[in-house]
């Protein structure tokens, strides 16, 4: 009697052979669908390329607002008006006091001869403080709060605290224009937030979409496979590296528009800025943002494409 041969199993090492180039075949595979159809394929891209753009360069403009708003902050310096009775010759020890406070970046004192000649500057009204016996202004220190320290909350603190030294007659900032410019950070800010939100809804829509089509027009290939029995995860492999190239597709196209999109703007922007004393300019994603876009297209046309085969899959049985 013949004895029966045992069963043996590949080595592990063939068996990952095997399974990555399956994957390779897939991926390759799916890759040609979108080259065999270019025009549909250019379509579904751009789609998915302009939902991942607007909330990318809303983050980048929010991001470079970010970035200027300490160099607007100077402007946010606190007049310190003084007592009558604080001589001239205090200010530089009053100053440093002022200086060595941790929400004070600096502090400048401004005896009484320079305020009257700064005023006689830009006032126009030099003759008529020529007509004055004497110097009508009071000393004061301009103190620059330090960056950390420049919400309203804490700068509301801070002329609190001026307010209450014996020295000080009268400590003045106009935090008007520093709250408006935080509530518009705060409102781009969520407005970012809800937009990714609802873009990123619309590229798992896109994607699922265009892959749900795919899956219909290979309905009949689909069930055959089944009946030679493949694997759900066999069927459902180029599909989802379909989906994978569709949110990576889109993605590059984005980070292209987005950096097109910079290059018209900077300079512009760098104008404006110069026409206001400033020296700003627009920074763009960058490497790390751009990988991060690259990646989070990658993920949603990956989960686009899993949800919709995963619940097109239990509907396709061979007949």
């Amino acid at each position: 009697m013949r004895r029966r041969r045992a069963l043996t199993l590949p080595p592990v090492h063939a068996r990952f052979q095997a399974y990555g180039i399956n994957h390779l075949r897939a991926l390759v595979f799916s890759l040609g669908k979108l080259y065999r159809a270019p025009f549909s394929s250019a379509l579904t891209l751009l789609v998915i390329a302009v939902a991942l753009t607007l909330p990318t360069l809303l983050h980048v403009f929010l991001n470079n607002l970010q970035q200027a708003t300490p160099q607007w902050s100077q402007t946010a310096q606190i007049s310190v008006f003084l007592e009558d009775s604080v001589a001239d010759a205090q200010l530089p020890a009053l100053a440093t006091r002022l200086a060595q406070r941790a929400d004070v970046a600096e502090a400048l004192p401004v005896t009484r001869a320079q305020a009257l000649e700064e005023f006689r500057a830009h006032s126009g009204f030099a003759k008529a403080l020529d007509t004055l016996g004497e110097n009508p202004l009071p000393p004061l220190i301009l103190v620059t709060p330090a960056l950390e320290h420049r919400s309203t909350a804490a700068l509301e603190g801070l002329v609190n605290a001026l307010n209450h030294m014996p020295e000080v007659s009268r400590a003045l900032l106009d935090l008007q224009w520093v709250q408006r410019l935080f509530s518009i950070m705060e409102v781009l800010q969520r407005s970012m937030v809800v937009l990714s939100l609802l873009l990123g809804l619309g590229v798992l829509l896109v994607v699922g979409n265009t892959i749900r089509l795919d899956v219909q027009n290979r309905r009949e290939e689909i069930e055959v496979a089944k009946l030679v029995g493949a694997t759900d995860a066999f069927i459902r492999r180029p599909f989802l590296y379909g989906g994978l190239w569709l949110g990576l597709g889109g993605a590059m196209m984005a980070a292209v528009i987005v950096a097109i999109t910079i290059l018209l703007l900077s300079g512009p922007v760098q104008t404006l800025s110069q026409l206001y004393g400033g020296e700003w300019r627009l920074d763009g994603l960058g490497f790390r943002g751009t990988l991060t876009l690259l990646g989070l297209g990658a993920l949603l046309g990956l989960a686009g494409s899993w949800i919709t085969v995963n619940q097109h899959l239990r509907h396709i049985e061979p007949r």
